[in-house]
């Protein structure tokens, strides 16, 4: 059973989406990106609340800016998904989390050392050259449920 509910085209976006964020950082990059993506869909809290699907979240626009980098230079749809990157949106889409994205809802590059927080949420952990953040206990508990 999927973690949310979701059309074929979100799969696609999604997919388009991980690639543009982290292909560098290869499958498992790209997978918790994916957990990113999701965990947005599901916390409905904080900057989230009315959030409620893939194309929601990719195309969130926060402080006059979309939420990704990749939407902002508009790079997301760079080039189509391949058949890989649909498998891995899949799978998140399908209920994969794990450390450090498992409930993290931002990441980002900061070209250095991981901050110990990142407006005011706590660092989770490392991959390659994303931090990963998760809200303050309390803050968010929708998205440690399912």
């Amino acid at each position: 059973m999927p973690r949310v509910n979701y059309r074929s085209y979100e799969v696609d976006e999604m997919a388009r989406m991980m690639r543009a964020e982290a292909e560098g950082e290869g499958k498992q990059g790209m997978l918790y990106v994916g957990n990113v993506i999701i965990n947005r869909v599901v916390a409905q809290c904080l900057d989230f609340k009315g959030v409620t699907t893939v194309h929601d979240v990719i195309f969130q626009v926060q402080g006059g800016n979309f939420s990704f980098e990749a939407v902002q230079k508009g790079n997301v749809f760079y080039q189509r998904s391949r058949t890989s990157e649909r498998r891995l949106a899949q799978k998140n889409i399908n209920g994969w989390r794990d450390h450090p994205a498992k409930f993290a809802l931002w990441y980002f590059n900061p070209h250095g050392p991981c901050p110990p927080t990142w407006y005011g949420q706590p660092h989770t952990g490392q991959f390659k050259e994303h931090c990963f953040y998760e809200p303050k206990p309390g803050t968010c508990d929708s998205v440690y449920k399912g």
